[in-house]
């Protein structure tokens, strides 16, 4: 059984969020004999090929046809394997997303869909490889679970708890190789069940993927300002941890951030639920704003759209001295 070690975990971070899944699904067919990968002609740079080595039998390229790729998992799904399909997440959610709404809202078959290279991690070829509206799809589709990884090691976690799960699940792999290390021990891993990192009384974040790592930096610089800053790694987006926001609802300000569209996303799901508090808390959603950028490397797109450490903690400062002055 995959050992979470500090030189695994480590060793994870170096191959990125794809060699992580990569490594987590040699782990499955003893897990569940019935477990399946197919694969938009994505073996390789999905990191898929010892797999594809190991259980040939378990293994499918369906080539470049992402809706096909779909159906071909749900008719698996119906005759009782475990099937995870794997590509781009952009084309997951934009190229076959009627698959999706019929074969796994709709029918709620239990495919595993594993969304690679989300948010700016390929974003040197541009907006049609970009993924910054996949949460808001998938969130609007009856009966999915979506779970964004904050690191590598979590990203073999959620493989494994998403292997025991026999209904529709959209696994968002954000990030890039050398990904930071958020957890650098083993922990326990409950899909739905948001992780509170560090304390705080003046403000909470609440981050999901790639930009956890970049919450808990921008917490570090706010409290050397004496701003004391709570950090939440909201793992699952849907169904959405309420209970951990109404743990830290007392702090003077609420802020979401996600490598995705501030519309419909992470910011979204945590701004119905509180409208429907009706409490007025304020919240302030950090993602990437109403338009596409240009095709540029992943550390320039993370600047451009103010995803950086120093970028969160300047919106932050400003949000706290708004609210001061009304």
């Amino acid at each position: 059984m995959i050992s979470f070690t500090s030189a695994n975990l480590r060793m994870w971070s170096r191959l990125g969020p794809g060699g992580a899944m990569g490594l987590a699904a040699m782990e499955l067919p003893a897990l569940n004999d019935k477990t399946i990968f197919l694969s938009a002609d994505m073996s390789s740079v999905s990191g898929l090929d010892r797999f594809k080595s190991a259980f040939p039998d378990k293994f499918i390229n369906v080539g470049i046809a992402e809706q096909n790729l779909v159906g071909i998992a749900a008719g698996l799904a119906s005759e009782g394997y475990s099937p995870f399909a794997v590509t781009y997440a952009t084309f997951f959610a934009m190229r076959a997303a009627d698959q999706i709404k019929v074969n796994m809202g709709y029918m709620k078959l239990g495919v595993k869909l594993i969304g690679n290279f989300a948010g700016f991690s390929t974003g040197i070829l541009g907006p049609t490889h970009m993924s910054i509206e996949d949460i808001a799809v998938m969130r609007s589709i009856p009966n999915m679970t979506i779970i964004s990884p904050a690191d590598c090691g979590e990203t073999v976690k959620t493989m494994l708890a998403a292997s025991e799960m026999n209904s529709p699940v959209y696994i968002r792999l954000t990030g890039s190789t050398g990904m930071p290390v958020v957890y650098s021990e083993d922990y326990d891993f409950t899909i739905g069940k948001a992780i509170q990192l560090r304390q705080g009384l003046d403000v909470t974040i609440i981050a999901t993927g790639s930009m956890v790592h970049h919450a808990i930096k921008a917490a570090d610089l706010l409290d050397e300002d004496g701003i004391s800053c709570c950090v939440i790694n909201m793992h699952t987006i849907k169904p959405l941890d309420t209970e951990a926001i109404d743990r830290v609802s007392d702090t003077r300000l609420l802020v979401s951030i996600e490598e995705h569209s501030v519309i419909g996303g992470l910011g979204g799901a945590v701004a119905e639920y509180l409208s429907g508090l009706c409490t007025g808390k304020q919240l302030l959603r950090i993602g990437v704003e109403d338009f596409y950028p240009h095709a540029g490397e992943y550390s320039y797109l993370l600047e451009e759209c103010g995803l950086t450490a120093q970028k969160i903690k300047a919106r932050i400062k400003n949000a706290l001295n708004e609210s001061q002055c009304k």
